[in-house]
């Protein structure tokens, strides 16, 4: 399965769009690399990827949020620190000879925490924008 940024996705605001985007590309090379026996070998990448992305793709959806009082910042700032804290954990997790198939899993599971955060969350939010 791919992820595809669709227009029912979409924020309407080009920074968090192009950033879903890129987070989706960096799945999609991922789910391809595993798809091909070689997920091991992408994980590092994958998993520097997704620590930068989460600590600059939350800031900037919190600063949008606050500039258009989005009524659902709290929430939605729970859920960026939890999500950030439990990355971290996994990726501390991981082994210093490589990545098994069990931490590629837990990789595996939480994107999927966060690409069902954009489709569910991110969409009240895109609702919001468009309304504010």
């Amino acid at each position: 399965m791919r992820y595809e940024l669709t227009k029912e996705l979409e924020t309407g605001n080009a920074t968090i769009d192009r950033e879903h985007r890129e987070l989706f590309n960096a799945v999609n090379q991922l789910l391809d690399s595993c798809s091909k026996g070689q997920g091991r070998a992408s994980m590092e990448p994958a998993v520097q990827f997704l620590l930068q992305y989460v600590d600059h793709h939350f800031a900037n959806e919190e600063r949008l949020q606050q500039s258009k009082k989005y009524p659902g910042m709290a929430a939605h700032k729970a859920f960026h620190g939890a999500y950030k804290k439990e990355l971290r954990d996994i990726v501390t997790a991981i082994p210093a000879n490589g990545p098994s198939m069990g931490d590629l899993g837990k990789l595996n599971k939480h994107i999927a925490v966060l690409l069902n955060h954009i489709r569910v969350e991110d969409k009240k939010l895109s609702a919001y924008l468009k309304q504010a």
